[in-house]
């Protein structure tokens, strides 16, 4: 029938990984909702949902948001994760904030960690909400 009938893909958000391939170079920020498994090398800003797996070709430089992070090749710079493993090819230049970290005999940390630091969830009002509490509380500053 085709590649374009409804029974050939499969679901995407339950099975999709996006592989930045060996002999790839990419420089910027990236933000993705799926796993990622890195084989090239990557440089700038990292922000992702779930996974991110180095592989032993892997390279990383910059900022990594990752719920868990899985290391067989090097990476240089600051992580964020819930949960962060170090396989025994892994090497992690820097500073990690994750409450579970682990390092296989092999593998190598050269840095600083810290509890894993937890977001501050602010609320955004409607402008019409925050201009008159600005209002009410200049007029209250100045009444008193």
């Amino acid at each position: 029938m085709g590649i374009f009938n409804k029974q050939s893909g499969a679901t995407s958000q339950l099975s999709t990984t996006t592989v930045i391939a060996k002999g790839c170079n990419i420089t910027g920020e990236l933000q993705l909702a799926c796993d990622i498994q890195v084989d090239g090398i990557v440089e700038g800003k990292l922000r992702l949902e779930k996974t991110l797996v180095v592989s032993d070709s892997g390279r990383l430089k910059g900022d990594i948001y990752a719920d868990k992070i899985i290391v067989n090749g090097l990476i240089e710079g600051t992580c964020y994760a819930n949960a962060i493993e170090i396989l025994d090819k892994g090497k992690v230049t820097g500073t990690i904030y994750c409450d579970d970290l682990s390092i296989e005999r092999g593998g190598s940390f050269l840095g600083s960690t810290y509890p894993a630091e937890k977001e501050q969830v602010v609320t955004l009002e409607p402008k019409e909400k925050a201009t008159a509490k600005k209002m009410k509380s200049e007029h209250k500053a100045v009444n008193e």
